[in-house]
């Protein structure tokens, strides 16, 4: 199927993307759709695989890495579900769409690719267990999410990596409930941030071993944004004291914006953050790709003592995709040091 096709089923599949209904439609009415609701209870390892009675799902991976030398790289791996009616079905009926976003980042270039599949036909999907996502020859696999091979290919790079847990599952919100507006929109949000990971990345000048950490996002809903809600800013940190920070703040049309987070202790041990308790600013701003983005940022948790800026390690990581938006490596300093991801999406 043509990307132009798939691109219009999406669309339809998020009535009023067009219309700007938060970021990509994801504000727009989810008529039939499964809702999340508060107190969930998760069945591991069916809950890594899909849930196909929810419009919205996406298995998302990114990574900080350093090669030989200490350069530093980024890495990003990622599969949506998104379903024009709820439920499954054989072949070509299948109301799944499938398409995915990988991208390596370094301090000079940034390499993206996209791909596009429709459901029920093997070219894409996700199986639990053993546990399977792809989409053509893209795949992360193992035999459970505690240890993973991960590949992808784009037109100048590739890369073929190991993953290994080192930690347990963090789940977001209230016990994995994670409410994203003031109007009680919301999403089932869990990660596994304690992922190391090596391999080889494959670049125009030729293969760099590479080591370091990534995380693995899991979410699904059905309407996640409010439809006043236009985009968000998303942090995911790890600071050398082996504590982690997960945040997001969802910018609206009438300026204000809705933050929530999750403070991750070195043993696992998750803590939620509300609005009150997040600071974000941004510092400085780039021009990239016709855009003026924000890639240094203050960032603020006054209750923790923790007051650092967060900077891109590359500021031209636009990822020229559908829908297109900034995703890249950061580096921390400040209270606190580290390294992480953040994710801009809706900047017209």
């Amino acid at each position: 199927m043509k990307p132009e096709t798939l691109l219009l089923l999406l669309c339809l599949a998020c009535p009023g993307a067009a219309l700007a209904q938060g970021f990509a439609g994801m504000g727009s009415e989810a008529e039939g759709f499964a809702m999340p609701a508060p107190e969930p209870e998760f069945d591991f390892p069916a809950d890594h695989g899909p849930h196909p009675d929810y419009r919205i799902e996406w298995w998302y991976l990114t990574a900080n890495l350093a090669g030989p030398g200490g350069t530093q790289y980024g890495l990003q791996w990622t599969l949506f579900r998104s379903a024009l009616a709820p439920g499954e079905a054989p072949g070509w009926d299948s109301p799944q769409i499938w398409f995915a976003h990988a991208a390596v980042t370094t301090p000079r270039a940034h390499h993206s690719a996209e791909r596009f599949a429709r459901g029920g036909i093997g070219q894409a999907g996700v199986t639990a267990s053993p546990f399977a996502a792809w989409i053509d020859d893209w795949r992360m696999a193992g035999d459970s999410l505690d240890v993973l091979a991960l590949t992808a290919t784009g037109p100048d790079f590739a890369y073929d990596m190991t993953l290994r847990a080192q930690g347990p599952l963090v789940f977001h919100g209230q016990d994995g409930y994670s409410v994203k507006s003031a109007q009680g929109q919301a999403s089932y949000y869990y990660s596994q941030p304690f992922f190391t990971i090596s391999g080889n990345l494959t670049l125009p000048d030729g293969t760099v071993p590479v080591r370091g950490t990534a995380w693995l996002d899991r979410e699904w809903s059905s309407q996640p944004l409010a439809e006043n809600q236009t985009g968000w800013d998303w942090f995911s940190l790890t600071f050398e004291t082996g504590a982690k920070l997960m945040a997001f703040r969802l910018r609206q049309t009438d300026g204000e914006s809705f933050a929530s987070g999750t403070w991750i202790a070195p043993d696992g041990t998750a803590t939620p953050l509300d609005s009150d308790a997040i600071r974000a600013r941004p510092l400085g701003r780039t021009a990239v790709a016709g855009r003026e983005l924000p890639t240094r940022w203050r960032l603020q948790l006054p209750g923790r003592d923790l007051d650092v800026t967060v900077a891109a390690l590359n500021p031209e990581a636009w990822m020229a995709v559908s829908p297109p938006y900034w995703e890249g490596p950061v580096t921390v300093s400040g209270s606190h040091t580290g390294r992480g991801y953040l994710e801009m999406t809706g900047y017209d």
